[in-house]
């Protein structure tokens, strides 16, 4: 193992979590730029080769690191999301895998020139599409839920099952004796090894969730305990087959994911950050292991190989598995164009790859490069295409700039409209029917329910809403929805409004951590924005321009108006943080909320000209 292996690792951290930021900041899928980078501190520059470098612990760690990815990615899949893409998910981990293999095996024997063994093995290894390079796909093409449900489940499920069709394979046509193995013994192997996994991983995620709710084990390791476990089951099953674990893993965090465990959000927030780490450095790891001179052995064939593999064979097998489950054309182009290879994927290959060239199977020696061919391709093409397409297929929420807003009110359901009226996604969240009528009436989309519910977390699509507003009259709940939603928003992307609670109250109030920031001014109240809806008050947009700028706009404003987002060109919007300047430039709208007339006097609880109440007592236009 190579001296300076403590900078090697440092170098491999460093590297990763940048790439991860710059592909966040420029907007490009940061597996792209993983493959990319590994590929020019290994083949490129040549600044070190990591299976030299790390020796023996090279492949254990990449088998460990796959492992904790496989139990991060079954810790999102929940059963509730499944009701909703279940007969398609089955298609999909059993004829569509059974499709992929038997077409790619044929394409890479009478194209690819691979002997049958070969190509059997390579076609069981196509059948993957990994986790580790679609669900971070997922998270920036903002695909609606149900075909983000499809590729996320086909991509977890599938890899363990890949890679056992592998094993299996490969036990079979290499077993000593004057001939194969009978098929009979090694599907014997597999069914002992598969029910091996599925003991330990669900067996022991019950037992580990029963600990979690018994409190036998303490908040601080939840987390740690959930990842040792996963690695733990990973190992005792690859004792009874080699790749089992990853059933085991991958089982584990399913049971644990849908045990409605209370601490379950921290949990899967630790592992989410243990995960990114890992993809980024086993990606880099991978790639920059690559050796220029076994790619560049790949002739015309292979290509073909290559070519027909994405094309066709994906294509074909999805739209032939779907059949007769009542899937948009839409979603079955979609499912059927987009299948990244990964980790498991080079992992495997590595592994069967040079066993089968020692043993003279003819084409051995090509089955390692197509595979890092293709898992390189499929990342780019896939990577670069899946926003693209999921748009021009109407599969993506078109935009992110919107607005969540919790808690309907007379005040909120008029915001809501006005932003309704300027084209802005908008959504008003409350439990009480009647809360939403002035809403609903004025056609802006409700959603009626609990917003931390797990049914609204399915129901709702909310990959087009980047910002959230707490609006309700309970301060301690706002600060809870806040506190929910600010790891997917961004803490700078969850607002409540200031608190009403006495000053003698304040020792009692959430600690600022654990509040959303602060909308519009400190001083301004649930109790104040509704007083002044019904003394006449309503929203009003300015636009700032060259000639009326920001300072303009303010000596413009009546007295005591209130500024309160500002909205983009492109019907974005950025809420107005208490205590802190506005920004808006030339070509934006300043929306805020005050009283252009002279209604100051009407009488409070009185509905203002033009408006009119419901039963509720909440006034809707009239």
């Amino acid at each position: 193992m190579s001296d300076n292996l403590t900078e090697i690792l440092a170098l491999l951290v460093v590297i990763g979590i940048a790439v991860q930021w710059i592909g966040w900041r420029l907007q490009i899928p940061a597996i792209i730029l993983l493959s990319l980078s590994g590929l020019l501190v290994g083949p490129v520059f040549g600044l070190f080769r990591p299976s030299e470098a790390l020796g023996e612990a090279y492949q254990p760690l990449i088998n460990l690191a796959v492992a904790a990815i496989l139990f991060e990615g079954g810790l999102s899949l929940h059963f509730a999301e499944l009701r909703q893409a279940a007969s398609v998910v089955n298609r999909l981990v059993t004829i569509a895998v059974a499709l992929s293999l038997a077409l790619t095996a044929a394409a890479a024997h009478w194209i690819g020139g691979l002997s049958w063994a070969v190509a059997l093995i390579f076609g069981a290894i196509m059948t993957v599409t990994g986790p580790t390079v679609i669900l971070p796909l997922l998270r920036q093409a903002r695909l609606k839920r149900r075909p983000a449900s499809y590729l996320k489940w086909e991509g977890i499920v599938n890899d363990p099952i890949g890679a056992l069709l592998a094993v299996v394979l490969f036990d079979y046509v290499t077993s000593t004796g004057a001939g194969p193995s009978p098929l009979d013994e090694a599907l014997l192997r597999m069914a002992s090894g598969v029910a091996t996994a599925l003991f330990l991983g669900g067996v022991g995620g019950w037992l580990l969730g029963r600990a979690f709710l018994s409190g036998k084990v303490p908040e601080y390791l939840k987390g740690p305990l959930a990842l040792a476990a996963a690695i733990g089951v990973y190992t005792l099953s690859n004792l009874v087959l080699h790749e089992a674990g990853l059933i085991a893993a991958t089982v584990l965090g399913i049971v644990l994911g849908n045990m409605n465990l209370p601490s379950i959000g921290e949990i899967r927030r630790f592992k989410e950050y243990i995960a990114i780490l890992l993809v980024s450095c086993v990606f880099l790891l991978l790639t920059a292991d690559l050796d220029p001179q076994i790619m560049a052995a790949m002739d015309w064939r292979s290509g073909a190989l290559v070519a027909v593999v994405i094309l066709i064979v994906r294509p074909l097998a999805v739209w032939i598995s779907t059949i007769g489950v009542g899937m948009p054309w839409q979603e079955r182009a979609l499912v059927g164009w987009i299948a990244p290879r990964g980790v498991v994927a080079a992992a495997v290959a590595g592994v069967f790859g040079p066993a089968l060239a020692e043993r003279g199977f003819a084409g051995a020696e090509q089955l390692l490069p197509l595979v890092f061919t293709l898992i390189l391709l499929t990342v780019v093409l896939h990577g670069f295409s899946l926003g693209w397409m999921a748009r021009r297929l109407r599969l993506s929420t078109q935009q992110r700039g919107g607005l969540i807003i919790a808690g309907g009110s007379a005040w909120s359901n008029g915001l809501a409209k006005a932003l309704h009226e300027r084209e802005v996604p908008v959504i008003v969240v409350d439990n009480a029917w009647h809360r939403l009528r002035s809403a609903r009436l004025a056609g802006v989309p409700v959603y009626f329910g609990e917003l931390l519910s797990e049914h609204a977390e399915y129901a709702l699509e909310l990959g087009a809403y980047g910002t959230l507003l707490a609006a309700s009259n309970n301060d301690s709940y706002n600060a809870l929805v806040c506190a929910h939603f600010a790891p997917e928003l961004g803490t700078q992307k969850v607002f409540q409004l200031a608190s009403s609670e006495t000053d003698t109250a304040a020792a009692r109030r959430p600690a600022p951590a654990a509040r959303g920031r602060t909308a519009f001014s400190s001083e301004v109240q649930y109790e104040d924005l509704q007083r002044h809806w019904y003394q006449g008050w309503g929203f009003h947009g300015t636009r700032i321009s060259e000639s009326f700028d920001l300072k303009a706009m303010h000596s413009a404003l009546p007295k005591g108006a209130i500024p309160l987002l500002v909205i983009s060109s492109d019907k974005e919007i950025s809420l107005i943080e208490a205590n802190t300047s506005l920004k808006a430039a030339p070509g934006q709208r300043v929306l805020w909320f005050g009283c252009k007339n002279a209604c100051d006097d009407a009488e409070p609880g009185a509905a203002p000209a033009g408006k009119t109440a419901d039963a509720s007592g909440d006034p809707a236009d009239g």
